[in-house]
């Protein structure tokens, strides 16, 4: 396990790591991971609470891996044609690690989606906004195979269906009808969360993580099962200075389809290569801020979907 005496700012560079923020829409969601640094500091026992703000505007239609134009296209349409949805989450994550090998982690996200979209056979703009509390994330861990060092664990858990999911249009002319069940602020369902996570140090100044995770609902609710996904994430840090730590995430994501006659099946799933340089920083002795922006260099949607040009993600980590 990570010795006591192992520099703060290496656990603290993890602190962008291994939790995905519970986004409905299909393929869209931010995959930088974020509570390494209680996973970090998990040899030793103790509870952080993080507040972490993401912002995922998808503004820029997609199929396949080009992009499609807007301008060029006839209205009225014979399918949906988006326009924009800006993904706003607020999460709280409280983390505790036991005086043992065992440790828990429970997020809970608040979530708004303004989303503006041209229904089939319409010609003028139909205008949501949903939000509310998202679906809460229940994962706990074991680091039974950590050694002096470095830390190793496996983690399962369950994503909890806490969100609403049957909000409606507010104008347009899709307005009173429900809106897509990917961009509702709950999915309804109950997934499984199965992942394993390693993190150590190169050098004493070059630190680095390597995670996959996995999720997959276990049930339908009401006509509609998300697409389940599999993530796989690598970093590096360096922590050479003593309050600053500079990182760079790569992570790639693929999801399949979502089912259901409520499902959009066509247009939800595909695959997403990130690239996320960011840093995270002491801001006293119990609180560690942090700071990323993620960057695709690979986009390949099902169907015509929104991806976004970049997504910001920023908090801070309390050491309760």
């Amino acid at each position: 396990m990570i010795r006591r005496n192992a520099p703060a700012a290496l656990a603290a560079a993890f602190l962008a790591s291994a939790a995905q923020p519970a986004y409905a829409c299909a393929s869209c969601g931010c995959t930088l991971t974020a509570d390494w640094l209680s996973q970090g500091l998990a040899a030793q026992p103790g509870t952080t609470l993080s507040l972490r703000y993401d912002f995922v505007p998808q503004t820029t239609l997609q199929s396949g891996t080009r992009k499609v134009d807007f301008g060029a296209i006839a209205l009225p349409s014979d399918r949906e044609i988006e326009r924009y949805t800006y993904n706003h989450s607020l999460t709280a994550t409280l983390d505790h690690q036991f005086a043992n090998d065992w440790g828990i982690d429970v997020q809970l996200p608040l979530l708004t989606r303004p989303h503006n979209t041209f229904a089939e056979d319409t010609t003028e703009p139909s205008y949501s906004d949903t939000r509310g509390i998202g679906d809460m994330r229940v994962v706990g861990r074991w680091q039974g195979l950590s050694r002096p060092g470095s830390v190793t664990g496996i983690e399962a858990g369950v994503v909890l269906p806490t969100g609403k999911f049957r909000q409606t249009f507010k104008s347009g002319p899709e307005q009173g009808d429900e809106v897509d069940r990917g961009l509702q602020p709950g999915t309804g369902t109950v997934q499984a969360v199965l992942g394993g996570y390693h993190l150590g140090p190169v050098t004493p100044e070059l630190g680095y993580f390597v995670q996959v995770t996995g999720q997959k609902a276990i049930d339908e609710r009401a006509g509609y099962r998300p697409g389940s996904f599999v993530q796989a994430s690598a970093a590096l840090n360096l922590t050479r200075w003593r309050n600053v730590t500079p990182q760079l995430q790569i992570s790639y994501r693929h999801t399949w389809r979502d089912s259901g006659r409520a499902a959009d099946r066509p247009n939800s799933g595909g695959d997403q290569v990130n690239l996320a340089p960011g840093l995270s920083a002491k801001l006293g002795s119990r609180a560690v801020g942090f700071a990323y922006a993620e960057v695709p260099i690979h986009n390949r949607v099902n169907g015509y979907q929104l991806v976004p040009k970049a997504k910001l993600s920023a908090g801070v980590l309390f050491h309760l």
